[in-house]
């Protein structure tokens, strides 16, 4: 019988052996960095063109306010990692391009120090890239000390563009949607 352990250990097997080593190396950092790059990514990508519900960011309403009324609610979801409890906005009808202020209200029912950071979306979908925020917490990390409540104000107008979207001649209600988390950093 043939002895097979000699053709394996050739100059040339090795050093495909350590190319190959190396290039699965580098395709698991790569993955790795892809993964902990996907979400600004993602946020970067639905913040600039409304997908999935995203709002826009504005600094004022240029266009003006037009007759039609629209009805926007409000909704919390909270990480049950994340003691605390969040208290949505009630809903407002207001003309379309109004620029409107409402507040969400943070409890810390912990004993300890949390940091927590909400993500957004709206609902419908279509109806995201016309929903602009002015001011928004959403994003930014956020530390209650135990029992400490706070007000998150949110300060937004929905784009008088909407009206020429025939696709949204029949929405009557807009719902923006906040989840909020657990942070990583200190203090949670």
């Amino acid at each position: 019988m043939a002895d097979l352990s000699t053709n394996l250990d050739t100059p040339d097997q090795a050093k495909r052996n350590k190319r190959m080593a190396s290039s699965l190396g580098l395709v698991a950092v790569g993955m790795v960095g892809l993964a902990f790059a996907s979400v600004p990514l993602y946020q970067l990508f639905c913040q600039v063109t409304g997908f999935g519900g995203t709002p826009q960011i504005a600094a004022e309403n240029p266009k003006g306010v037009i007759a039609r009324e629209m009805k926007v609610r409000f909704d919390v979801n909270v990480d049950k990692r994340l003691p605390w409890t969040v208290k949505a906005a009630a809903p407002i009808t207001d003309q379309i391009g109004k620029v409107d202020t409402v507040n969400y209200i943070a409890t810390n029912n912990s004993d300890k120090p949390v940091t927590g950071v909400a993500t957004f979306n709206v609902v419908p979908d279509k109806a995201g890239i016309y929903f602009n925020k002015i001011e928004c917490f959403c994003f930014t990390e956020q530390t209650l000390q135990p029992g400490e409540s706070v007000e998150m104000p949110i300060v937004f107008f929905v784009d008088p563009d909407l009206d020429e979207n025939h696709e949204l001649a029949t929405i009557k209600e807009i719902t923006l949607s906040y989840t909020f988390y657990a942070s990583d950093s200190e203090g949670s």
